[in-house]
């Protein structure tokens, strides 16, 4: 079974990417597919075409199309996060400043899950 982890990013840098500072402004997400094993299958670039990029609607609705498993970030609005914990998807805290080092403490059992959305945009 493959596990789908979603992480909002500054740059368009497949597992070295920076983590952008916040979920909806982040102007890229790194799309992780995790074998069964926890091994990095693929990492696939989305750009963020939300309202906050010009484009239409939220992006955390165009992000769950995708059927994540889990999202890292340093912070989200209420709106996101409460959005993907009706939808059953794990939003947890970044504790490091790229993909691979939160996807390392992922499959280490290391991330604390996010309780709580920001009413502002700067977090790390």
């Amino acid at each position: 079974m493959k596990t789908t982890v979603i992480v909002p990013v500054s740059d368009n840098k497949g597992l070295n990417a920076r983590i952008a500072e916040h979920f909806g402004r982040a102007p890229f997400y790194a799309i992780v597919a995790l074998d069964k094993d926890g091994k990095v299958e693929n990492v696939e670039t989305l750009e963020n075409k939300g309202e906050h990029f010009g484009g239409e609607g939220h992006m955390h609705d165009n992000i769950l199309e995708r059927k994540p498993n889990a999202i890292i970030t340093y912070g989200m609005g209420p709106r996101g996060l409460v959005g993907f914990q009706e939808a059953g998807v794990a939003v947890l805290k970044a504790n490091a400043d790229t993909v691979k080092d939160v996807i390392a403490s992922y499959k280490d059992d290391k991330l604390q899950e996010l309780t709580e959305g920001c009413h502002h945009a700067h977090h790390h």
